[in-house]
């Protein structure tokens, strides 16, 4: 469905954010995106959902194929008419207007009345309290309601691909494992995920396949099982057991040659 080959971003003049990133999401799964902070994994969303401009920054090589089409070059209007949505960081809702309000404002976009009546049962299928809630002022929500919401919202416009940026960040763990299991449910429904975390766990719980972002690049690559039962992996981004001191740096250092030797 989406096929990344040779992404180069950069904000401003100098400052190199992704340097030749290459990956695939299938139509038929959830890719994951981990990373430390700073590794580039926004910017990745950024750069797909055309959105990079209101960043400061740009495309500088490389290309973004969509079901076979370039977008890289596309306004952010143009991408979300193709079916490619983004949910970022933080949940960004209209907190001034009601629960409905928000809905109605993400089904804008949609073709016709009855596609726009047909999301919004999807989306009160997945996200109930959304219905109890429908005239309450969203800025009065909890925060794991204003994600459901920021989610729904997007859904609304019925996308292919969906992109979540972070949809954990903030939440207790029991929402978190919430979000994970709707993640799935919005997959199961026919629609392609794009999830980048730092909750690597409940990421790699979530999704088929997963890719590590290390300073721009893509330093590992492949089922998300697989990369769960990594020792190096999981050492880095799941907290594994530590054990005495020597050991841990010597894992550390057999982990930094590992990432090494895939960046290269």
């Amino acid at each position: 469905m989406l096929s990344v080959r040779g992404l180069r971003v950069r904000y401003g003049r100098s400052v190199a954010a992704l340097h030749g990133v290459d990956l695939d999401v299938p139509s038929d799964g959830v890719l994951a995106v981990l990373g430390g902070n700073g590794a580039g994994k926004s910017t990745l969303l950024r750069a797909v959902s055309g959105t990079l401009r209101m960043h400061r920054g740009s495309v500088a090589g490389g290309e973004i194929r969509y079901q076979d089409r370039p977008i890289h070059r596309l306004d952010p209007a143009a991408i979300v008419r193709l079916g490619v949505v983004g949910v970022p960081e933080g949940r960004q809702i209209f907190a001034r207007m009601t629960v409905e309000e928000n809905l109605r404002a993400g089904g804008i976009g949609a073709p016709s009345a009855g596609q726009r009546a047909a999301a919004r049962r999807r989306v009160l299928e997945l996200f109930p309290v959304l219905a109890d809630r429908a005239k309450q002022r969203a800025g009065l929500l909890s925060g794991g309601e204003q994600q459901m919401l920021a989610i729904g919202r997007a859904l609304m416009s019925g996308p292919r691909l969906l992109l979540l940026d972070e949809p954990s960040l903030g939440l207790a763990p029991r929402m978190v494992e919430r979000i994970g299991r709707i993640v799935r449910e919005i997959h199961a429904q026919g629609t392609a995920v794009v999830l980048v975390e730092q909750n690597a766990m409940m990421a790699l719980r979530v999704a088929e396949r997963a890719v590590v972002f290390e300073v721009g690049r893509v330093a590992l690559a492949g089922a998300a099982a697989d990369l769960a039962a990594s020792e190096d992996v999981r050492r880095l981004y799941l907290g594994g057991h530590a054990g005495p001191e020597k050991d841990v740096a010597a894992r550390e250092d057999r982990a930094g040659r590992t990432l090494t030797r895939w960046r290269r």
